[in-house]
């Protein structure tokens, strides 16, 4: 997300996450004042291969419920961002602790960060890297690896996740459109932990402003046939 209005109208639709992506090098990277919108939805802060401190300091400026490591970032420093994190939370906690709670509610989040690792592919890949990661991270995000960090607009081969073998739940990304609707509730229906439908690029009228029709039928149609 980046500009005010279309935040709110997407938010009106209640998704799970809104994304804001603080990655200067890219067409969506986001500055200014992220208005107010349901608590529900949690504030999702993208990052690249971004300093430990400067994510931090993110994370406290925009109340940010959740971090997507969109770059090359090892388990060394999402253990030292993830330590780091609930150091902080643990002393706003101490500090705070004479404020009624009702005031209570400037902390960063009200529960612990979530952390999200993505990782690329394209026809294949090798799960076992994962490996080291599955301590750490809250969740995996599997996005189409391209030229770009994410927001390429196209798939990947979504039969290579069949060999996924772990039981930390993923995001599934990477060109979802309209079109997929009907893969999606395949693999949907799968046995595997698919945790939530990461959509950008194929929503879009121009880098950053989402089509709330397109976005309104999608999760429409996403819902009603996984009910089915």
């Amino acid at each position: 997300m980046k500009f005010t209005e279309n935040i709110q109208q997407v938010a009106a639709l209640q998704p799970d996450y809104l994304g804001f992506i603080f990655y200067e090098k890219s067409k969506r990277n986001f500055e200014g004042i992220i208005p107010e919108f349901s608590k529900s939805i949690k504030k999702t802060g993208v990052f690249v291969n971004e300093y430990i401190e400067i994510v931090i300091s993110l994370v406290e400026e925009y109340y940010l419920d959740a971090i997507q490591l969109h770059g090359d970032e090892s388990v060394e420093y999402v253990t030292d961002l993830k330590n780091q994190l609930t150091e902080r939370r643990a002393l706003f906690i101490e500090e705070n602790k004479s404020i009624k709670k009702q005031k209570n509610k400037h902390y960063i989040s009200k529960n612990e960060v979530e952390i999200i690792k993505v990782f690329g592919i394209k026809d294949e890949f090798n799960f076992d890297v994962l490996k080291p990661y599955l301590e750490v991270v809250d969740f995996f995000l599997f996005d189409t690896k391209g030229k770009e960090r994410g927001g390429n607009g196209t798939k990947f081969d979504w039969s290579v996740l069949e060999r996924y073998p772990f039981d930390i739940p993923f995001f599934l990304s990477g060109g979802i459109g309209l079109e997929d609707v009907d893969e999606l509730q395949k693999i949907i229906k799968s046995n595997l932990p698919i945790y939530a439908l990461d959509v950008n690029s194929k929503f879009e009228s121009k880098p950053g402003v989402k089509e709330i029709e397109e976005l309104e039928k999608f999760k429409k149609n996403v819902i009603t046939n996984a009910v089915k």
